[in-house]
């Protein structure tokens, strides 16, 4: 018995034991798959309800991270924190329209230290998000131009406004501008066309060439692939949405608010409300209370949109495969943030609750033949580190993550004991930033005004409080932080908060 656990043990570290010792002799290529507004809805993640195959296949190869958080569930300051390794207080990026050079001139990103370090890095579609770098996605990070148009099949065409294939719309809409496009954009779309109609599918045509193009080279490559759906509007061709039947989809079972729980961690949906069939149902001062009909729809729009990026990533990976390229690639694949399906009354992104947050994450390293599931809490700060380790690089500059390698091996031991997401809001003149400090069971947040964690902290600034128990309460229910069964936890947790804050402080004045 000991010998067949050794055996096993065996198989399972020696594929990084081995990438570790021949990185000098052969430095492994990175293929960087980032997909937009993923969450957890997945079958090695416990949803069950999408039909996702290729990335299932992909799991059973890789560590699969079961609690990675966010450090800001919305685009732009997501994918800046995740690929400069700081955290949104440090990259000053907490909307969509700063850009991350303008606030940190000197950055390296994380392709950049790979093409400072011989590599050859490109990049197609959504991998920064494009309101907060330069033109060309910023620029100093690439070896390679980057590619952000795609060729589409003459019979249709470039999707209207990047989006849609319906034949009638493009016809009645072909001369409209943009303004009057937000009149009539529709959350979700199913048109009969190939893969390659949208512009996922055609993205994906050019990765696969350029995969066969950097494979042949003779250099290793970093490969930043970002497909945008699921975002909204919930556009896939028609066979996806074949998949499912919308009377069998469920809804999220608690749409209110949680019990005690301060207003200002809730938002009203505006993203969603944008679309002209939600306009038409819902008033802009009304609550965002969608019938059970339209609901479904937009589920089942997601699903189908899940199912379309499952099709595309397995003809990515095919490629990798066939050409050989697997044997020296790490293949890291994460969603920038969670999303809210009517669960507490929200839809979108834009909060620190679980829903929002919680984000897929896996990694599959060159020869790895098993799947390892790692439990404890991970972050997108640590994807930096871990991929600057796994390609025997020094990062340069002072990172806020750590190293995912031991969990790469086996080990289960916790590498981090929490993490920590943060949301920025308004109420009236007054501006706010809610920190959220997640642990195995509980999540524990605070609401200060004026305050970011590069100042001092003062306890006075603070608005509100919320603490949530997931092993009781896991739909975030009721608001316990003024529960006295619960006073010495969170007086825990808001200390080790409050040490957070203290740290993020120091570390930028070094």
């Amino acid at each position: 018995m000991k010998l067949k656990l050794l055996v096993f043990l065996g198989l399972i570290f020696f594929p990084l034991t081995s990438i570790l010792a021949q990185e000098k002799a052969q430095k492994p290529n990175v293929l960087f798959i980032a997909i937009d507004d993923l969450k957890p809805y997945l079958n090695f993640y416990g949803f069950s309800a999408v039909k996702s195959p290729n990335l299932d296949k992909l799991a059973e190869r890789s560590t699969v991270f079961m609690s990675n958080y966010c450090q800001q569930a919305v685009c732009a300051p997501t994918r800046a924190s995740l690929l400069t390794g700081l955290r949104p207080d440090r990259t000053q990026v907490w909307d969509l329209k700063t850009l991350i050079r303008d606030k940190n001139p000197d950055v390296i990103t994380l392709p950049q230290l790979f093409k400072q370090n011989g590599y050859t890095t490109a990049a197609l579609g959504k991998v920064f998000d494009q309101r907060s770098v330069d033109k060309k996605h910023d620029e100093i990070s690439w070896t390679e131009p980057y590619k952000g148009k795609y060729k589409y099949p003459v019979a249709y065409g470039a999707p209207l406004l990047g989006h849609y294939q319906n034949p009638e719309m493009k016809k009645k809409y072909a001369n409209a501008d943009e303004k009057d496009m937000d009149e009539v954009k529709v959350s979700t779309e199913s048109a009969d066309v190939p893969d390659d109609a949208y512009a996922d599918g055609a993205m994906i045509n050019e990765a696969i060439t350029d995969l066969r193009k950097y494979g042949s080279a003779g250099k290793p490559f970093f490969l930043a692939v970002g497909i945008r759906k699921p975002h909204l509007p919930f556009v896939a061709p028609k066979k996806y949405w074949d998949m499912y039947s919308r009377d069998k989809i469920e809804l999220a079972p608690w749409q209110k608010h949680s019990i005690d729980g301060p207003p200002i961690a809730y938002h009203s949906s505006g993203e969603l409300r944008g679309y002209a069939d939600i306009k038409a149902s819902v008033k802009d001062d009304e609550p965002l209370n969608l019938s059970v009909d339209k609901q479904k729809e937009l589920i089942h729009g997601y699903y189908a949109s899940i199912s379309y990026v499952d099709a595309l990533v397995g003809k990515l990976l095919g490629e990798l495969k066939s050409s050989g390229l697997d044997k020296n690639t790490i293949i890291i694949l994460w969603g920038d943030h969670g999303w809210h399906f009517g669960d507490h009354n929200l839809w979108n992104k834009h909060s620190n609750f679980e829903q929002a947050t919680r984000t897929p994450l896996i990694i599959s390293i060159p020869g790895q033949k098993s799947k390892i599931v790692y439990q404890s809490i991970t972050e997108f700060v640590d994807i930096y580190p871990t991929l600057a380790e796994l390609a025997n690089i020094q990062p340069t500059q002072q990172l806020d993550g750590k190293s995912l390698v031991s969990a790469l091996k086996g080990d289960q031991k916790a590498i981090k004991d929490f993490a920590i997401s943060q949301y920025p809001r308004k109420n009236g003149k007054d501006n706010f930033m809610g920190y959220a400090l997640r642990t195995k069971q509980y999540r524990f947040v605070e609401w200060i005004k004026d305050f970011r964690t590069t100042q001092k902290f003062d306890q006075q600034n603070v608005h509100a409080v919320e603490l949530y128990d997931y092993e009781k309460d896991p739909l975030e229910t009721k608001n316990l932080a003024n529960d006295p069964v619960y006073k010495k936890i969170k007086e825990d947790l808001s200390s080790k908060m409050h040490q957070f804050y203290a740290e993020q402080e120091i570390k930028l004045r070094k």
